[in-house]
């Protein structure tokens, strides 16, 4: 009886579990929509920005816009991009992997020389890298609490004012984009500098074949110049939505799994129930049985 007891507690117990893992799944597809409507909205703004930038300052030297020099990477920021909560599946350990991968790829005589700064955002990279005694410059952790471009860009104008005050020399940006609910892909990024085009001048054509030619008031100069920086926090701005999607959009899918192993579970549980209460039934009939046979003779 006390096996049968012990099964019938781990029923319920699966049962609440399964129905806590459904509504979590509810949540996060809402929360989804939602996510997925902001980043579907800015990505076409943010790559037609950085396409036209890339044409308008290939030609110009590196002195034209700080923010185009490339310096010796003797210090260098690394933006991770993560969530406050888990129950993501793999989603903020596989950000922190890459940002360590990158460091111990690219950095790995900064990292010895203590000269690899974080600036995490989001609750999970913060714990991480604080318990590895990183250098970790503030804390973003309120930003997912009233996510927007204006709170954004705080973040990142104290990252481009370290930047030119020599605080580091390149800043990379670790997140991950969203695809699908079912899909990531993980991104490492140079931000700042602001790498430069593959080639020196892009020659897009209209389908009549025309080159795209752009009239420009009032230079070419200023107007590089006005856009670097917005550039800049319209990328980090992307990637926190794309991390922000991309967080709902794993928790559903891990909500979803977990219902579905609660599922089998419950199966397995209720298979070992019955197994179990038809022994305790078998066993008290065999007891009555021989009672009544002792009392026969």
């Amino acid at each position: 009886m006390a096996n049968l007891k012990e099964v019938r507690n781990r029923i319920k117990s699966v049962t609440s579990t399964q129905q806590i893992t459904k509504a979590m799944k509810m949540v996060s597809a809402a929360k989804l929509k939602r996510a997925t409507n902001a980043i579907v909205q800015l990505r076409p703004y943010a790559n037609k920005l950085k396409e036209l930038l890339a044409n308008l300052s290939a030609s110009l030297e590196d002195g034209s816009s700080p923010f185009l020099v490339e310096r010796e990477p003797k210090k260098v920021l690394v933006i991770v991009v993560t969530s406050n909560r888990g129950l993501a599946g793999a989603f903020n350990a596989n950000a922190i992997k890459t940002a360590n991968n990158l460091i111990a790829e690219k950095y790995s005589n900064q990292l010895k020389a203590g000269n690899v700064s974080i600036v995490a955002i989001g609750k999970k990279s913060q714990e991480y890298y604080e318990r590895r005694k990183y250098n970790v410059i503030g804390n973003n952790n309120d930003l997912y609490l009233d996510l927007n471009f204006e709170n954004t860009s705080k973040i990142t104008e104290s990252i481009m004012a370290g930047f030119l005050k020599g605080d580091f020399d390149r800043v990379e940006l670790v997140y991950n984009q969203f695809k699908n609910a079912a899909m990531q892909i993980l991104m490492a990024e140079q931000l700042i500098p602001v790498p430069k085009p593959e080639v020196k001048k892009q020659e897009k054509k209209e389908p009549d074949g025309m080159l795209i030619d752009y009239i420009l008031e009032p230079s070419q100069e200023k107007i590089v110049e006005e856009l670097i920086p917005k550039n800049i926090k319209i990328q980090v701005y992307k990637a926190v939505l794309d991390s922000n999607a991309s967080e709902h959009g794993a928790r559903m899918t891990a909500m979803d799994k977990a219902t579905d192993n609660a599922g089998e579970l419950l199966k397995a549980l209720k298979l070992s129930y019955n197994q179990a209460r038809q022994a305790a039934i078998t066993t008290e009939l065999t007891e009555i049985v021989s009672g009544a046979a002792a009392l026969s003779t």
